[in-house]
């Protein structure tokens, strides 16, 4: 059993700094190509935090866990919301004033409500997964659209900002871009060996194991660079991470996953975490969208009550193994 612990902690390590260089590289290689600022922050950056959960998901449904590949994707999207934005909101009170973050937020609901209507027969299909991965194209054509024709927001000029501070020679971005993803490949596989391992030995279902150690681990990233941009001040590239990834998530890094191989799932990931990250998303699209002229804000307090919902759903989880 200590073999697989050390390659889960090993892995979980390597896939943080494999993907923070992998989006440094990528975004770097993207200004240098004269890609807009807000281009940048709502597909290079906020699909690319989603590298780790990609990477994980696609590896367990190649080697035939099912639960690992979903328990990761669907388990991060519940980790980004209550635990890292909660946390976010608690270093600094997260004000949103994009328009484009709050064009997402209503997406986000209707994304989430089409995978909850897939599983409704318990089966993730190669046909579900199509489904998945055309509305995946169809919302990164829109976000490079919209991403081409806004030249101002408060999203793009933070992202503008942060460019700016972390300014990347091609040749080392190319080198970043390369490095990230062979690490992050390489991580993944450790991490998904080492998981599946401590599930058969302890007993666990991988299912929960996905959902919950192999979750937080591949969303570090996405801790690390909110709380980051929380502590500036960057409010927009704070949710603008969240909202990237929990979109990647449910429908390339499962339209991938179901592509590979068909995903039979059992009863309560419909019932129990899938409707819990309904409630979730409902919730941050409530506090974050703004009504009647007001901007959307998520307080220190509202931030305290994802955070305390996130640990009663994880101890929820483990009374019942």
């Amino acid at each position: 059993m200590i073999l697989p612990i050390l390659a889960v902690l090993s892995g979980l390590a390597m896939l943080v700094w494999g993907a923070d260089r992998f989006v440094e590289g990528a975004a770097s290689m993207a200004r240098h190509w004269g890609a807009p600022p807000l281009l940048i922050g709502m597909v290079v950056v906020g699909f690319g935090t989603s590298a780790p959960e990609m990477t994980v998901s696609a590896l367990a449904a190649v080697e035939g866990s099912p639960g690992i590949a979903l328990g990761n994707a669907y388990g991060s999207n519940i980790t980004n919301i209550a635990l890292i934005l909660g946390l976010t909101a608690l270093v600094s009170p997260i004000a949103v004033h994009s328009q484009v973050l709050r064009k997402e937020l209503p997406i986000l609901i209707g994304v989430t409500a089409l995978a909850a209507y897939q599983f409704i027969d318990g089966v993730l299909s190669r046909i579900d997964a199509v489904v998945l991965l055309s509305v995946f194209a169809g919302l990164v054509s829109w976000s490079i659209w919209q991403g081409m024709k806004k030249k101002t927001d408060a999203l793009g000029r933070e992202m503008e900002q942060e460019l700016a501070l972390h300014a990347v020679p091609v040749r080392r971005a190319i080198v970043w871009l390369v490095v990230g993803l062979v690490v992050l490949i390489a991580s993944s596989r450790i991490l998904v060996w080492g998981a599946v391992q401590i599930a058969r030995g302890v007993g666990i279902d991988d299912l929960i194991i996905g959902l919950t150690i192999v979750a937080v681990g591949t969303s570090l990233p996405e801790l690390a660079s909110s709380v980051a941009a929380a502590r500036k001040k960057e409010h927009e590239l704070a949710l603008g991470n969240i909202i990237g990834s929990n979109l990647f998530n449910t429908l390339a890094v499962v339209g991938i996953a179901g592509a590979i191989h068909p995903v039979a799932a059992p009863s309560e990931i419909l019932s129990r975490d899938m409707a819990f990250m309904g409630i979730l998303s409902l919730s941050l699209f409530g506090l974050g969208y703004g009504f009647r002229g007001r901007a959307g804000r998520i307080n220190r307090i509202e931030g305290a009550g994802l955070v305390l919902c996130y640990c009663g759903y994880t101890i929820f989880l483990l009374a019942g193994t």
